[in-house]
């Protein structure tokens, strides 16, 4: 089980989101206000399912009409897909590694790049 509360720190500002729900597969940690939430999940069937999800939301100028604020909202999610057998846990945490070494490498170049629609 994730640890309560979780933290997550955008532009250098740490947020705490404490767990506001749980099921036998999952759990939600949210802000106080809910403008940021992380959920994890795990579905279990003919292949393995594990999702964690952050879901961001502000308000913000409307480009159209400078006197008008808008919602905006935004989500990200990583979703790890494995057969029930044939990986061990520590044979995906090695592909996860992996995945993650390339996004964050050289100050996160092609994380920039992915975000800026580079393929």
């Amino acid at each position: 089980m994730f640890a309560d509360p979780q933290t997550i720190t955008v532009s250098g500002t740490a947020n705490t989101l404490p767990r506001v729900g749980s099921g036998d597969y999952n759990g939600t940690f949210s802000k106080d206000d809910g403008n940021l939430q992380m959920k994890v999940s795990h579905s279990l069937g003919k292949r393995i399912r594990r999702v964690i999800r952050v879901d961001h939301r502000k308000v913000a100028a409307d480009p159209l009409s400078a006197d008008q604020n808008l919602n905006y909202n935004m989500a990200m999610y990583i979703v790890v897909d494995v057969p029930p057998v044939g990986y061990t846990p520590a044979e995906v945490k090695a592909v996860w590694d992996g995945f993650l070494a390339n996004l964050s490498a050289s100050t996160a170049a092609n994380t920039t790049k992915f975000l800026g629609g580079e393929s």
